[in-house]
């Protein structure tokens, strides 16, 4: 899996993601006990709040944002974004109010909202052989656990020599470091080739194809006929229609909203369960978090050779059915009590919980590569980023207010059903084609020239 970091660009690439999330991990740690400070045992709904307000703006700006991107310099667009995230970031130990933490949370976002889809949709350019583009996935994901497991770690031993709030300055380092990264080094510029093949005729586009006709950056230069680019919303919609019209990206949407369901359990409810219901200490909470980046990251480091042998679908919605498991056994043990098996016993729900949110999101990206053109790529995963994120910016507020209002047990009750929802609908949405195989072995490059292998399109279209 290593083997991709041979290639130079996405090295750097790599290690800016790396530092970033890392520093995003503390502040993540930080802002769970800022709100526990500024609220107590209200903490929950305050947590919840704040990360619906994050992902308002994941879901508003970020295909907006992508829409607008391919007028901005993608090295540009990314280093901005970053310097941006460190000033906010250097605010957040100075306020005393919960509604300063609800607005510095809402620009930080607004600047992540920017930079993630464009950061996706830069790397299938830079690697576009499938196999070193599903290493990079994997790799990907163990970033992100970083955020929820090496962060986490780190934050507990800091927490031991300094106050919580100098880890917002750990994760400004991680953006400054970031930005730096990524300004030295070569993207690929924002208008890169079409890959559509030469004999597919115009009727059999994918949905949202021909929304994207005006203002088609990969028409002939000096076409006299060219009508002027749409606006940035429309080219944001159209980016959405693609991203419903095909059954396994719908599908992907509703393993969204399992994964949510019970992620929000998790990183609303670890700080109340840890510090109230089980009575121990501020330095369990980010090892708490860490059980679930583990799980998280143990799975990262299989799936590589899993999806070699197990197609996508097969993957992603066994492990959405572990998902409404693993938050109802959390119901179960609560409404029973707390007892000597129960920090253990959550630090094993965690640690699976993120094992199976992993299996979930880690192939997502491959699955919205084979269905979309590389010139749709950033549209598409714009409109995936906004789309998933609401459904976090439904489970967030749901389980702060369940577990302010009804406690950690109900809370979980009632979200484990809601990823149970998702889990099936998902099945449903996205059938099984005709004849399932394993996934077909990426073709040599001989054989395939330049163009990205996808699945045919009576599996991949509607």
């Amino acid at each position: 899996m290593l083997s991709v970091l041979r290639n130079p660009t996405y090295r750097r690439l790599f290690g800016a993601q790396v530092v970033a999330l890392t520093g995003t991990g503390l502040a993540t740690v930080a802002l769970s006990l800022l709100a526990y400070d500024l609220a107590g045992a209200n903490a929950a709904a305050v947590l919840g709040t704040a990360l619906a307000i994050k992902m308002a703006a994941y879901v508003v700006l970020a295909p907006v944002v992508a829409a607008l991107a391919d007028r901005v310099p993608r090295r540009t667009l990314l280093v901005s974004m970053d310097l941006a995230r460190a000033a906010v970031v250097l605010a957040l130990p100075f306020v005393d109010r919960i509604w300063q933490v609800y607005v510095l949370v809402l620009l930080l976002q607004a600047a992540s909202a920017a930079f993630t889809p464009a950061f996706q949709a830069t790397v299938p350019r830079v690697l576009p052989e499938e196999r070193d583009y599903t290493e990079a996935l994997s790799l990907a994901r163990l970033a992100y656990d970083l955020e929820s497991l090496a962060s986490p770690v780190l934050a507990a031993a800091l927490l031991t020599v300094v106050p919580y709030a100098w880890l917002f300055t750990g994760t400004a380092a991680g953006f400054l470091i970031s930005a730096l990264l990524v300004h030295s080094t070569p993207l690929p510029p924002n208008d890169a080739p079409n890959d559509e093949p030469d004999d597919e005729p115009a009727g059999h586009r994918a949905p949202g194809d021909a929304s994207r006709a005006p203002g088609d950056t990969n028409r002939a230069p000096g076409d006299a006929n060219r009508p002027p680019a749409p606006r940035p919303y429309s080219k944001a919609l159209a980016g959405m229609r693609l991203l419903l019209g095909a059954p396994a990206l719908r599908g992907l949407l509703a393993l969204d909203l399992a994964v949510a369901a019970a992620g929000a359990v998790v990183l609303v409810g670890t700080v109340v369960l840890v510090r109230d219901v089980l009575g121990r200490p501020v330095g369990d909470v980010p090892l708490a978090l860490g059980a679930y980046g583990a799980g998280s990251m143990a799975v990262a480091l299989l799936l590589p050779r899993v999806l070699e042998r197990r197609d996508d679908r097969t993957v992603m919605l066994r492990a959405a059915l572990v998902l409404p498991g693993a938050t109802a056994l959390l119901a179960v043990g609560l409404a029973a009590g707390p007892g000597a098996w129960a920090w253990p016993g959550l630090l094993l729900l965690w640690l699976v919980t993120g094992a199976a949110g992993s299996a979930v999101l880690t192939p997502a990206g491959r699955v919205v590569r084979r269905a979309v053109r590389t010139a749709d790529l950033p549209a598409a995963f714009a409109a995936r980023f906004s789309l998933s994120h609401a459904c976090w910016l439904l489970t967030y507020p749901l389980a702060g207010l369940l577990v302010t209002a009804a406690g950690p047990a109900v809370a979980a009750a009632v979200l484990a059903a809601v990823a149970l929802a998702g889990a099936a609908g998902a099945a449903r949405l996205w059938p099984a084609p005709p004849g399932a195989r394993a996934p077909a072995v990426t073709r040599p490059a001989a054989q395939r020239g330049n163009r990205i292998s996808r699945p045919s399109r009576t599996t991949s279209r509607p």
